[in-house]
């Protein structure tokens, strides 16, 4: 979910929670690649606009938690206050990759662990979620990746995010061996092969991201769209693939809210 209107979107066919992507803000809001470059700020535009759209809870990808405890202070208390109900940190350097990609490089785990620390400090009594994320797994291997995962959970991690798995049994084993709900993410084109939720729970995964499917199928409809208005100069054929007018506005409420805008002007003339 890239932005306010997918979050309607989604919250329509059903979903029960949402997920901001730190690669959604780089990519659909910025325009430019997930490498560690966009800021807080950047991604709490994102998280307002969306939290005011709907009454879902959003995690929020907060990549390295923009760096020391300071930093683990403010992106905490602010995503707390711009509607979070939960962030995940990851155990990367700052000039972090996304983690279907070679070449990472990881934090050791006491400095993972202080930055947990900084942010469970920070939230206080508040019931906002806090996730820690290893990419451990490709770096230094599957044990490895569950020792720093068990550390992170005794350090105040809620759930943790395992990165990158390839293979079922080792989702199954990293979910037996850590005491805490173990998500997995199944983005599209990279590590993780496409397993079903069935085939997650049997595992004992309890949570599973898609953060990215919209906006690649968006992409690739966006993309196809100007080819062929550039090509033919009408976008006449493509109606039939189109969200109608009347379609946009039954997401929005377009009809209600013209209304109350309506009332609110002839009240002001009275």
């Amino acid at each position: 979910m890239i932005n306010a209107y997918c979050a309607r979107l989604a919250e329509r066919v059903g979903f029960k929670a949402l997920y901001l992507s730190g690669a959604g803000v780089a990519n659909a809001s910025c325009g430019i690649p997930d490498l560690g470059t966009t800021t807080l700020d950047d991604v709490l535009t994102d998280v307002r606009r969306i939290t005011s759209a709907t009454k879902l809870p959003v995690l929020v990808d907060a990549d390295t938690g923009w760096e020391d405890s300071v930093g683990i202070h403010e992106t905490t208390r602010c995503l707390i206050d711009a509607g979070a109900a939960g962030f995940h940190l990851e155990d990367q350097v700052p000039a972090k990759r996304c983690g279907h990609r070679p070449g990472k490089v990881l934090v050791s785990i006491d400095d993972m662990v202080d930055r947990l620390a900084g942010a469970v400090a920070s939230r206080k009594d508040n019931p906002f979620v806090i996730m820690a994320r290893t990419d451990a797994v490709q770096v230094e291997g599957l044990d490895e990746a569950i020792g720093r995962a068990d550390r992170y959970v005794h350090a105040g991690a809620d759930m943790i995010f395992a990165e990158a798995l390839t293979d079922l049994k080792d989702m199954e084993c990293f979910a037996k061996a850590i005491n805490a709900p173990v998500l997995a993410n199944l983005t599209e084109f990279g590590r993780t092969p496409m397993f079903s939720l069935d085939e997650m729970r049997a595992t004992g995964i309890r949570l599973v991201l898609y953060p990215l499917s919209a906006f690649r199928a968006m992409s690739a409809a966006a993309q196809n769209t100007y080819h062929t208005i550039r090509k033919s100069g009408t976008q006449s054929s493509l109606l039939n693939t189109m969200q109608t007018r009347e379609e946009l506005y039954d997401v929005l409420d377009y009809y209600e809210h013209e209304l109350q805008i309506n009332h609110a002007l002839t009240e002001k003339k009275q």
